[in-house]
């Protein structure tokens, strides 16, 4: 055992002992005085703490030092009705303190039990019982302006646990707290009675065992009554006034006293009324004055010297200032600092500013967040932190998205406008501010609210600002998912899998394939906009064929074929015609005998004029689906698919290519079209 545990056991063990055997008065006036400087140092403690969690286990020192007060109080009891000497502790404090006299020493202990019974405690408690409520009610609020912090980027998830676990211990501190303050009213109710006991019961054995005289057992007993309360009941007030000071402190940032003092006496103008009127009252009133205009001279002296001391550091302060922001420039970590970049970011001009901000109404930090979860529920896979920052260069309506630093695209909103788009069946036209929908480029209208409900009435779907901004940025994010996906990403994945199926993960990292090599395969997979989400399935199926292959893009051929229930949920309607295109026999073989392997993977090495016909068929053919409103698919042969994707990815990003062997065997397929060359 440690000895810190070893000395708070040795403690309470104290206690309960000196509540069933009798003590000598040498080791009762030893633990009295230990008892009294344990007090002061709770006290003192509670004064120059920072902030109330750096005396989080308060709750429990309150009912330790309780609990052996109230011991040492039966053992000096115990002592006054055995024999009358309760040790030189408890004499002093009745003769000494408590003025030698009965009545004297009787309101002196009435006077402390009524300022700790009914002044200090009684605001303790109500002040403990206030915070504990607000505390708690704060929590949600406090939860989420982490979380929001959390997914601007303001803070990092290191960060973001610290706070939440401060909180808990904030909201735990004070619901003890409001508890806690009972033990002290509880301590001051009991010394009372036990004084009361006491003095009836030293007197009757003083007459009746002692032989002493009525007058006279009064004086002896009572007097050392009054010293053994008087002996509790100011370690008790210390205690009791730690408790308030703790449940009231406001400060985080420096000592109590500091702050007290620099409140108090850091206003000049403040000290030269006070001593201007001490010094009136001293000159112009019966009062005693040298007293009053001692007093008044002392604090307009205290004014002035105030008065230059922030002169001087103001002064101080501004050079400080600009030594630091020079100093900040020399360092050679800020110029560090600007080399990092922000996987995405949304940048917008100053119009767009109270969409984000969340005092004016605005939700669009809700929405960032949704996004994510969007995502992680659609592709399985955790989007980074996405970063919001307004930017007076651009338009006031203008808003751009970043991806790792670069501009990918951009939009314009109007404010207090609503977006309008036709989806090609309504009743009648309404007039606005012609405009493209940014995410897909289709044909819109700028509405105002007025026109809102009529439009809809028509069948325009409409759409407000913020949804406008959060579905260009999903469909940004959706594109460059695949890029986004880091090798860290990938080990947290890793991670999280290794915890249900720790046997599979062991089998296939790094023993058969490296993290990077299942990186690419994850982004081929995202690239295409396929779910990484069963991610168990996907290393079975990395395991099951990473011993004859490493080849990325064969792999993840591999695992598209073992994932078709999903892609053929993704696509086709089962037990619905779907209407394809087919790839021509001879231009697969074409394709085929135009592969070349080598050590960096496998590349088509086709005719440029083959491959410009091949993809000037690929345009006919799609268009052909897309005038009848359908999905252009195309189905090839399993070898061929990935190889026909690259060849096709630079024209057609969008286009879906699938193989037989991903179609589950409920899904009807039409061919209307065949690609040739």
């Amino acid at each position: 055992m440690k000895k810190a545990d070893v000395g708070v056991a040795l403690y309470l063990l104290a206690a309960i002992i000196f509540f069933i055997i009798p003590i000598s008065s040498t080791l009762l006036d030893v633990m009295l005085s230990l008892n009294i400087s344990i007090a002061m140092i709770v006290m003192f403690n509670a004064l120059f703490a920072q902030e109330v969690l750096d005396m989080s286990f308060f709750p429990t020192l309150l009912l330790f030092t309780t609990i052996f007060r109230i011991s040492l109080n039966m053992s000096s009891t115990r002592r006054i009705l055995t024999d009358g000497d309760p040790g030189n502790v408890v004499e002093t404090f009745g003769s000494f303190v408590g003025g030698g006299d009965l009545i004297i020493g009787a309101i002196i202990f009435i006077i402390l039990i009524i300022i700790q019974f009914v002044v200090i405690n009684k605001g303790s408690e109500r002040v403990a019982e206030v915070t504990a409520r607000f505390t708690l009610d704060a929590m949600p609020g406090k939860q989420m302006a982490i979380d929001a912090d959390l997914n601007t980027g303001t803070i990092t998830e290191k960060e973001a646990r610290a706070r939440r676990e401060k909180i808990q211990a904030e909201s735990s501190f004070f619901g003890n707290m409001d508890g806690a303050t009972k033990y002290v009213k509880g301590d001051a109710a009991a010394g009372l009675i036990i004084t009361f006991v006491n003095f009836i019961g030293g007197t009757a054995m003083g007459m009746t065992r002692g032989g002493l005289e009525f007058v006279e057992a009064i004086q002896r007993y009572g007097v050392l009554t009054i010293g053994d309360g008087l002996c509790s009941q100011i370690p008790s007030l210390l205690i009791s006034l730690a408790t308030g000071i703790l449940v009231t402190k406001a400060s985080k940032e420096a000592d109590l006293g500091t702050v007290l003092v620099r409140q108090l006496f850091g206003t000049p103008k403040v000290l030269y009324i006070v001593g201007a009127t001490m010094c009136f009252l001293g000159l112009a009133t019966p009062f005693t004055w040298y007293l009053f205009a001692g007093l008044g001279g002392a604090f307009l002296i205290a004014g002035r010297s105030i008065s230059k001391n922030i002169g001087i550091e103001q002064i101080e302060e501004e050079a400080n200032l600009e030594e630091n922001e020079a100093e900040e420039i020399r360092k050679p970590e800020n110029v560090v600092s600007l080399l990092q970049v922000d996987p995405i970011e949304l940048e917008f001009g100053y119009g767009i500013i109270p969409l984000a901000d969340v005092n004016q109404g605005g939700d669009l930090l809700d929405r960032v967040v949704m996004i994510r979860r969007q995502i992680a529920l659609e592709l399985g896979t955790v989007v980074p932190i996405i970063r919001l920052r307004d930017n007076i260069q651009l338009n006031p309506n203008q808003y751009i998205i970043k991806i790792k630093g670069i501009q990918v695209t951009e939009g314009e909103i109007l404010f207090d406008h609503y977006m309008a788009m036709n989806p090609g069946y309504v009743e009648e036209e309404i007039t606005g501010i012609p405009t493209f929908e940014p995410s897909f480029h289709l044909p819109a209208i700028w509405i105002t609210e007025g026109q809102r409900e009529r439009a809809e009435s028509l069948g325009y779907t409409v759409v407000d600002p913020p949804s406008i901004i959060a579905t260009h940025l999903t469909e940004v994010i959706r594109t460059h998912i695949d890029e986004l996906l880091t090798r860290q990403d990938v080990q947290n994945l890793v991670n999280n899998l290794k915890e249900s199926n720790p046997v599979l993960v062991e089998e296939l990292v790094p023993k058969l394939l490296g993290l990077g090599e299942v990186q690419k395969v994850l982004q081929n997979l995202l690239r295409e906009g396929i779910s990484i989400r069963d991610l168990l399935s996907i290393f079975e199926t990395l395991a099951d064929h990473a011993q004859t292959t490493r080849d990325t893009d064969v792999l993840t051929e591999y695992v598209r074929q073992n994932l078709k229930r999903a892609i053929s949920g993704k696509y086709f309607v089962p037990n619905e015609v779907t209407s394809v295109i087919t790839l021509d026999p001879k231009t697969e073989q074409d394709i085929m005998s135009s592969i070349k392997q080598t050590e960096q993977g496998a590349y088509l090495t086709l005719d440029p004029e083959r491959t410009k016909a091949i993809i000037a068929s690929v345009e006919t053919e799609v268009a052909k689906l897309e005038n009848l409103g359908k999905s252009a698919i195309i189905i090839t042969s399993p070898i061929v698919r990935m190889y026909f994707k690259k060849l096709t990815s630079d024209y057609f990003r969008d286009l879906i290519v699938v193989s037989y062997n991903e179609v589950e065997s409920n899904v009807e397929l039409q061919s209307v079209g065949m690609v040739t060359g």
